[in-house]
């Protein structure tokens, strides 16, 4: 039935019923995956499936790095997923690049993701076809220095293996070399990153200057945020996973201890939770590749909403083992110690709400204006 709806802060009436119904059908959002995105999450979960087990995880973790599982990641072609295709990519978008990340966490795979992945596009939007090059095959590994500043100032999260990485010093977008020999050696972390520090760059080349070219190197860096929350809720999911199975065959005063409801509550939370967060890393994905006006504040909610939900259920899934959980042995604990890690690295979730803030309702300022 028809009638007039007015919005209590006084704004103009619409028409009728009808009219709010079919503004809400042209807002509506299809997050659904195509046929081929499904294709594509398909492929990197058999990939990762096979290359990347707990046993290749473990030995990878003082470097944080796979040489073997890199080579078979840029041979299927993900180094140019999100790149444009007339810079020898595949022309695909940021939702493509979050499905492999998801694929990634899943299995915890030893190699760079999200800020290699960035640092392409950001390559392809300043034309920087002769510098793709090398990195579309992966004989290049070209990462981004995700805080502003010089290099030097910076712990870089693929500092021990990159070749490259882009930063922004000032309004500049930098490409900065490794120095020479530097070694190719991580700083010890829980999270089997392959973290370390260039106190000493090498040859630097300014590819962008002004307004510009910061805008571009914001995007990358909100690209690693959503990359980031993607590949804390592939690892949270298979985390609940473990956890969840292991509760069906552990029993405690006769029956599985997954019967009791302190055991199954936190787990459907979990499930629930990361149902949110998955659509949320979609949505961020569709507002920055179709340039909406919130997509900044959804790619800082996704990767702060995915690190406090990946943290939580994580957290469960080790505690059900008991103290078995705690041990090298059983496969809980790189999940545990890395929804910690991969989040920190990049920058602490709840400090990250202030970024929300910020983006949604301005920058806090002083003095009463």
């Amino acid at each position: 039935m028809a009638g007039n709806v007015t919005s209590h802060g006084g704004a103009t009436a619409l028409s009728n019923v009808e009219d709010v119904a079919k503004i809400a059908k042209e807002e509506q959002v299809d997050l659904g995956l195509t046929r081929e995105q499904r294709a594509v999450r398909e492929a990197f979960a058999a990939l990762f499936g096979k290359q990347a087990t707990p046993q290749r995880v473990r030995r990878a973790e003082l470097t944080g790095f796979d040489q073997l599982l890199w080579r078979h990641y840029a041979e299927i072609g993900a180094l140019g997923i999100g790149v444009p295709s007339d810079c020898g990519g595949a022309d695909g978008g940021l939702l493509e690049l979050a499905l492999v990340a998801e694929e990634a966490g899943g299995r915890l795979a030893p190699i760079p993701v999200a800020e290699t992945a960035a640092a392409a596009r950001l390559l392809g939007r300043l034309r920087e076809k002769e510098l793709l090059g090398p990195v579309l095959t992966g004989s290049v590994i070209v990462s981004l220095a995700t805080r502003p500043g010089p290099v030097s100032q910076q712990m870089l999260v693929d500092g021990a293996i990159a070749d490259a990485v882009l930063a922004l010093d000032g309004e500049s977008v930098v490409y900065v070399t490794r120095p020479d020999g530097l070694p190719k050696t991580a700083r010890r972390n829980l999270g089997g990153l392959p973290l370390a520090p260039w106190y000493h760059p090498g040859a630097t080349t300014v590819l962008a200057e002004g307004s510009e070219a910061r805008t571009a190197f914001d995007a990358a860096v909100d690209e690693v945020r959503v990359l980031r929350a993607a590949a804390l809720v592939g690892l949270a999911s298979a985390a609940v996973g473990i956890g969840s199975r292991y509760a069906l065959v552990r029993e405690a005063f006769g029956q599985p201890i997954g019967m009791y409801q302190a055991v199954a509550h936190p787990f459907a939370d979990a499930v629930t939770a990361l149902d949110g967060a998955q659509l949320l890393v979609y949505k961020a994905c569709w507002a920055m590749d179709s340039a909406q006006d919130d997509a900044a504040a959804l790619a800082a909610m996704a990767f702060a909403f995915a690190a406090e939900t990946s943290y939580h259920a994580t957290t469960h899934s080790l505690h059900v083992h008991g103290g078995y959980g705690f041990m090298e042995e059983y496969d809980i604990q790189l999940y545990y110690r890395r929804a910690k890690a991969w989040a920190a690295a990049f920058a602490d979730p709840r400090r990250e709400l202030l970024t929300v803030a910020d983006r949604l309702f301005g920058p806090v300022t002083t003095g009463g204006r």
